[in-house]
């Protein structure tokens, strides 16, 4: 399915892109974006051809920090209906619970996945969208840090920002946008942080006001037609990395037992098991591009159980050992360079 995203995730795009040599009219036309799209908060536009746009300005600027340059000034006024389900809540916790809630309305790819454990919290995003997605996620990361830091302050460090993805060639900007070095080719993107730091209290919450707020965004949200596919997809999507996924416990989230999950998928043609390997498809690329990550580990990040059963997996859906195709990708990525 084709997913929307608000036209905001583009503020301060124009501006990035002058910065770094970039026609971003030219830009924008070329990934099928209206440049009208960018006067309408309101406007809903594809999430991949976001995602391209993205990457393809990078590619052109040579640079390989585009998402996080935009990220750097981002604020809470850019989020739309998020803003007021983070500023209407007693404590920082609830505010990214309720952003986890709501975050449908304003981005129908971007999944957040809140873990606590011994103390420490990660909250890891995950995009659902075609294609290399670095740029995108490091904007996604970049803002959700520029939102806790503006409720902790300027001085708040978490204790450490994970990508997926290689380090970039130059570590400048990144540090500059998180103010402490971040740690590359690691199992998830996001925010690792200390769980008392989600204690701290917020104090634009006004219970009368929140109260009006939640009956609002639940009615968008009631709106937004969400399908059972779509959810049971996004669950997948959050749970396949962290090992827990299963049609249990997806069941479990939704609130129903997985019989119902099971006659709803049933419904629109799919399944259980349609829909956790079409995820395994499109989560693949973006794990064996890693050049350096080993097999093993993206068996364990796919949920099978061996690496045998991964590469048995993957000579079927592709055709090709993954070997190979790594082989392939960087001949076309040598011919394109050498072009």
């Amino acid at each position: 399915m084709a997913y929307m995203l608000r036209s905001t995730a583009l503020t301060n795009y124009i501006e990035i892109a002058r910065s770094v040599g970039l026609d971003p009219y030219k830009e924008l036309a070329e990934a099928g974006i209206s440049r009208y799209a960018l006067l309408d908060p309101e406007m809903k536009i594809p999430v991949d051809s976001v995602v391209r746009l993205l990457e393809a300005s990078a590619e052109a600027a040579d640079i390989d920090d585009l998402g996080l340059r935009m990220a750097e000034t981002r604020q809470l006024s850019n989020m739309g209906p998020l803003a007021f389900a983070v500023r209407e809540e007693p404590t920082l916790r609830k505010a990214l619970e309720s952003m986890v809630r709501y975050l449908h309305l304003q981005n129908e790819a971007l999944l957040i996945r809140i873990d606590e454990a011994e103390g420490l919290v990660i909250i890891s995003e995950e995009i659902q969208a075609a294609g290399t997605r670095r740029q995108a996620i490091e904007l996604a990361v970049g803002v959700l840090y520029r939102t806790i830091s503006l409720f902790l302050g300027a001085a708040w460090r978490p204790r450490s920002i994970c990508f997926m993805h290689a380090a970039p060639r130059n570590l400048a900007i990144c540090t500059r946008v998180f103010g402490m070095p971040a740690q590359f080719n690691q199992d998830f993107d996001g925010i690792v942080c200390r769980a008392s730091d989600l204690e701290q209290s917020l104090p634009t919450y006004d219970p009368a006001m929140a109260h009006q707020v939640r009956q609002y965004l639940d009615t968008l949200l009631v709106q937004s037609g969400t399908t059972m596919p779509d959810q049971v997809r996004k669950l997948v999507f959050a749970l396949l990395p962290a090992g827990v996924c299963s049609l249990e416990r997806i069941a479990m989230h939704l609130g129903v037992d997985r019989r119902t999950v099971h006659r709803r998928l049933g419904d629109y043609g799919e399944s259980y098991s349609s829909i956790l390997n079409a995820v395994r498809v499109d989560m693949v690329m973006r794990y064996i591009e890693n050049r350096e990550r080993p097999l093993s580990d993206v068996a364990t990040l796919l949920g099978f159980s061996s690496s045998s059963t991964f590469s048995h997996w993957f000579g079927r859906e592709f055709g090709c050992s993954v070997s190979k195709w790594r082989a392939r990708e960087a001949k076309a990525a040598e011919d394109l360079s050498s072009s």
